[in-house]
Parts: C-alpha cells; structure tokens; sequence
C-alpha cells in the first residue's frame, strides 16, 4: 500500500472498510481470494440463503473489492485486481491466521465443494472417454487446430513435451515421433487407458501416460521443454492455478501452449459436458501467463469454417519462460 497510485480517498476507503467489516462479507472475500466461485458455490460453503450472499456480493463489488464476470447463465466472482481497493482486499485476506477455527471450517467446504465439481467430470469422462475426439470437434477441424499448434512451436526443435489434461494421447502421438520424451497427465483412468491403447498402436515407446492432478504435477520443476493444456482448461474452476503449475515445470526458456474455446454462449455445454466455463477471452489467458512469470509470445483465433457445424471458434496462446533472455541480457550488460 506504500505505492501512491494505490491510494484511496477518504470515501473510497470508508466504504471498503464498511464492506469488508461484516463476518460474512469477511468470510467471502477470503475464500474469492482461493477460487472463481458462483452463488451457488458460496450458497453451499456458508450454508447461507442465495438472497442474503446475492446482497453480501453486491456491496463487495460495489465497494471495489470483488469482480463478477458473467458467463452465459452464470455469474462467477473472484477478489479484485488492479486497484486501491484490490490491494486493500488483500491484505485483509493475507492478516486472517489461516489456523483460524471459522477459517478452517470454510476452507475445508471449499474443498469438498471443488472435488464435488472434480468428480461430476471425472463421472463425465468416464461416460464420455470413447467419444472423447468426435466432442471435440464442435469447434473447427482438428486438422486446423493442430496445424496451428505445430505452427505455434516451429520456430525451434522440442526435445521434451508434457501434456496436460491429456485425453486419447491425440497431442503426444502428433509431436511423438519428433521427441524425446513425452509424457501425458491425467485424472481420468478410463482416458489413460484409451491413450496407453493408442501410444501402443502407433509404436511411440517415447511416450507415456501417468494419472495426476493438474494443480499438482507429479513431475519436478524445470522438466519440460513444452507444456500443453489442449481443451482443458474449461473444465476446471482454477485456470490460472494449473497455468502456474504448467510454468513451474517448464525448462529455461520452455514454452506452454494453451488452446481452449473463445468465449461463446452454447449453454449445453455446460449442462450436458461438465465445461465449467463457457470460453477465454484473449486477455484472461493472457493474464494468467503473466502472473506465472510467462511471456506472452502469441495469440491466434481460429473461427469456424463457413458452412461446418462447427459453433465456436478456438484460442491458442504461446507462453514463454524468460528466464533464459534474461540470463542473456544481464551478461551483454556486463
């Protein structure tokens, strides 16, 4: 708060203070400071009706110290960024003892709210896993979309690739023949199955699959030349969170390709596919790279080709650790 441009007039911060200082309000802001969350979501963790945390979020965001962004019929709110009042909300988050008993409590119903949501997907896949590359061709071609991958990490050779989220293994077959290590990651035991069947089939000894945890990778820091997140990210609540993983374990001068759906309004997705959000804008992902230390190299968007079924168009965002430029920059200076 020492930064001049973080200052708040009287008023401004007369009326953050008067929003935060209520238990509830309090209890909120803590836990938008862990996750996006919906009405619904806080309505189960505080075990509060959905008026009375519809009013709470209301003067939260009125007073600057929460965001809400809508998506198709839903509304997510998370703690405020860029502002006098965001830095006001955060160091009010950061004095709460995290040992707190109220603390504690909420965050362990913010834990089983978020495996409820975990295993609601892990229930779709399992229906879903066989059918899982015809789904994603709601968008434009495959064909296109891993063209525009390729196209994204021509500029040098790989010698390692991690994928994240996956799926039938379709991204570690496309780049397996080319590198020397890939290795798939995914939650799901009926997906690892279907790629084990297809890294078999096409003779890519190279290449593995393990289960895990996208928020927590099994795999150390600074261990892949090239991360991916292939449509993945729309199915999880936390998108900057396994943004910041991916990051942790990229190489020097390692590079992280996202490709996830534009934002659109196909509400049925959500219903009836377990997509907890309905697309990224460019500077949502974009942030997201940033905040992990990630250069943003790249930003395409594929639409639909005219006349194809395909509804949505698809986003691919190059990310790329500096820490190697960097290096570089600080001897020419010497």
């Amino acid at each position: 708060m020492d930064d001049p441009a973080a200052h708040l007039t009287f008023d401004t911060l007369n009326a953050a203070l008067k929003a935060a200082g209520e238990a509830t309000r309090l209890r909120v802001l803590a836990l938008v400071a862990e996750a996006e969350l919906t009405v619904s979501d806080l309505t189960d963790i505080l075990r509060q009706s959905q008026p009375r945390i519809s009013r709470h979020l209301k003067l939260l965001v009125e007073a600057g110290l929460v965001e809400r962004f809508r998506e198709g019929a839903w509304a997510f709110f998370r703690l405020a960024e860029g502002s006098g009042s965001a830095e006001l909300a955060r160091a009010l988050v950061a004095r709460l003892d995290p040992r707190d008993p109220m603390v504690l409590r909420d965050r362990e119903r913010l834990t089983a709210v978020r495996r409820a949501r975990a295993e609601a997907a892990q229930a779709y896949f399992r229906a879903h896993a066989a059918e899982w590359d015809r789904i994603r061709k709601l968008h434009v071609t495959d064909e296109a979309v891993e063209g525009a991958i390729s196209d994204a990490l021509r500029d040098k050779p790989f010698r390692s690739l991690l994928d994240l989220g996956t799926g039938t293994g379709r991204i570690l077959e496309l780049f397996g023949a080319h590198i020397e290590r890939g290795l798939g990651i995914d939650m799901s035991l009926d997906m690892l199955l279907l790629a084990r069947a297809r890294l078999e089939r096409t003779g890519l000894r190279n290449c593995s699959v393990r289960q895990g945890d996208i928020y927590d990778l099994p795999v150390p820091a600074n261990s892949f030349d090239v991360v991916v997140i292939h449509q993945v990210l729309h199915f999880l609540d936390d998108g900057g969170r396994a943004i910041r993983e991916a990051a942790r374990v990229l190489a020097p001068s390692g590079r992280l390709v996202v490709v996830d759906f534009a934002p659109h309004d196909l509400e049925f997705l959500r219903e009836e596919h377990a997509h907890r959000r309905l697309g990224f804008a460019d500077e949502t992902v974009s942030q997201w790279m940033a905040a992990a230390g990630l250069d943003v190299a790249s930003h395409k968007s594929l639409p639909p080709e005219p006349g194809s079924d395909g509804k949505v168009a698809v986003s691919i965002w190059l990310g790329r650790d500096p820490r190697i430029l960097m290096a570089k920059s600080a001897r020419e200076v010497a």
